[in-house]
């Protein structure tokens, strides 16, 4: 009995699994099924795959019944990109295709009806698990080649048709095709694109000492950041030079980010791997889908996973949905986003920085300098505003920052002002730390670390344990808080640790700041310069 068998892909959430797709062409009534749980899609595309192989001037078995298989059959497969897959497997059973030569191959890619290809969404993630089952060379759509390269160890072919596919396979001259379409989707405006975050620099705003050093413990340890304050005290643009401060991400971190734009098909063919962190700046209008991720079809990546290692900015947070913002707990939490449907659970990493910007009021005009306050709002309408951010949520926020408006005191003139590059030196020598402290564990940045860690293996001082014990047991920290204090004192730490010394575990000073950061109170500068020789 003719039966042949060749591998793809499908992606569900951040998990790819590598299919069997098996075709048996046998006497019996002529016809075609697709079972193992396909959708409209690849039930459409024995269709698409009976034109392609006809018009490809290759023989489709005509008066046989033809019956695939996707297996395994209980796990749910969405997407267009089966088509090859399919189409070489009856050319296979049907003695078209040898047999030896689809061992261990996998195929990706949409038919059209002349038999050329069209491009996959989520070609990286793909070519990532089937490396991990044993595949060893696969074939993708020629445009999304460089895309597929990303991932080392596994022969990359790229093809324009399934007659190139065929011909490939038998060791014979690929014939003439013409150039795959490029994806539907493109970008027409680009004049406000994420290119022109390279032109802030954090030394064009003044002032705002406390504010900015806030930022660099934040970009240095992956810390959560709320700013408040009234509108026009320049919230959004210390949010905005935020990933200015930032390392370009490593080898891992931009596989996997590349992966999940890869996934969420916003990856623009032949852009390579991202290497910048990215950002994502959503209005508070946007869906919970959007934010958090989700999808009619299949549950795709939200802004949340899209900027995994980068930073997401929510500027007006409480105007955001309420189911947003109760969402946004799991990832502050976690580092990760359970999408949960009748029929799948899809988890997503989220672990990248979120910041988060607030009015004190629905007006913006609420201060408390004298002689300031232009603010209209009842006071009821204020506190109900404020209490939009909920408290577990709150409560999951490592730091507090109320912005004040600036004025002409608030610097220096004669002091030049730190610029990015000079506090992207700092945090890129603290991650470091982090990378070298934390290597072989499950997590990078000092955001993440567990709490029974920070017991066992990395506790602070005696003292300073007190200190954070004492606002505890009087009700001014949560247990949660706790812990979040602790871990930015280890960031405050590895700031002030000189090149060359050996980690210092944080002390009363970093437990205190820790606090203060975390309680919106103001800084004392002074006693953060790196540590002295020898002090510990």
């Amino acid at each position: 009995m003719p039966f042949a068998t060749t591998h793809s892909v499908t992606v569900i959430g951040a998990m790819g699994h590598l299919l069997d797709v098996q075709a048996d062409v046998s006497s019996g009534q002529p016809g075609i099924t697709v079972v193992g749980r396909a959708d409209a899609a690849q039930r459409e595309g024995v269709d698409r795959v009976r034109m392609a192989i006809s018009n490809s001037d290759l023989k489709w078995p005509a008066g046989h019944r033809i019956t695939i298989l996707l297996s395994p059959a209980d796990l749910p497969k969405a997407g267009t990109h089966l088509d090859l897959a399919m189409a070489v497997s009856i050319l296979a059973a049907n003695q078209q295709v040898p047999l030896a030569a689809i061992s261990g191959v996998a195929f990706i890619g949409e038919l059209t009806l002349a038999g050329g290809l069209r491009p996959a969404i989520g070609v990286l993630p793909m070519v990532l698990a089937a490396r991990e089952r044993g595949v060893r060379r696969i074939f993708v759509p020629e445009p999304q080649a460089d895309e597929a390269r990303l991932v080392e160890g596994i022969d990359v072919v790229p093809v324009r048709s399934l007659s190139q596919v065929v011909a490939a396979l038998d060791d014979k001259e690929c014939p003439a095709a013409p150039p795959v379409a490029a994806a539907s989707a493109s970008h027409l405006v680009t004049w406000r694109g994420s290119e022109r975050l390279d032109e802030l620099d954090l030394a064009d705003l003044r002032g705002m000492e406390d504010e900015k050093y806030a930022v660099e413990v934040a970009a240095a340890g992956g810390h959560a950041v709320l700013l408040t304050g009234a509108k026009g005290c320049g919230k959004t643009s210390l949010a905005e030079r935020i990933p200015t401060l930032l390392p370009d991400l490593t080898r891992e971190e931009s596989l996997e980010v590349t992966a999940l734009h890869s996934l969420a098909g916003t990856l623009r063919a032949g852009e390579g791997m991202i290497v910048r962190p990215p950002f994502a700046a959503p209005h508070h209008d946007a869906s919970k889908a959007s934010v958090i991720g989700g999808g009619l079809v299949r549950v795709q990546p939200g802004e949340v996973s899209r900027t995994h290692a980068g930073v997401l900015f929510l500027d007006e947070f409480p105007l955001f949905r309420s189911d947003v913002i109760d969402a946004l707990r799991q990832p502050l939490e976690s580092g990760e986003v359970t999408v949960a449907r009748r029929d799948e659970s899809v988890t997503l990493p989220a672990a990248g920085m979120l910041v988060l910007a607030s009015n004190p009021c629905p007006c913006g005009n609420w201060t408390a300098r004298a002689g300031t306050n232009r603010c209209q709002c009842a006071e009821r309408v204020r506190r109900l505003y404020q209490a939009r951010i909920s408290g577990p949520v709150a409560d999951r926020i490592d730091i507090i920052r109320h912005v004040q408006p600036a004025f002409p005191a608030s610097h220096d003139p004669f002091v030049a002002p730190t610029t990015s590059a000079l506090v992207r030196e700092r945090v890129t020598a603290a991650r470091q730390r982090q990378a070298e402290r934390f290597d072989g564990r499950g997590w990078r940045l000092n955001a993440h670390i567990p709490s029974p860690r920070l017991k066992d293996t990395w506790p602070v001082e005696p003292d300073a344990q007190r200190l954070v014990d004492a606002e505890t047991y009087a009700g001014r920290l949560s247990a949660r808080g706790a812990v979040r204090v602790l871990r930015v004192a280890w960031t405050i730490a590895d700031l002030r640790t000189r090149a060359g010394e050996p980690d210092l575990r944080p002390g009363v000073d970093e437990v205190a700041t820790a606090l203060r950061l975390r309680q919106g109170k103001p800084l004392d500068l002074s006693s953060l310069r790196p540590r002295d020789e020898g002090v510990a």
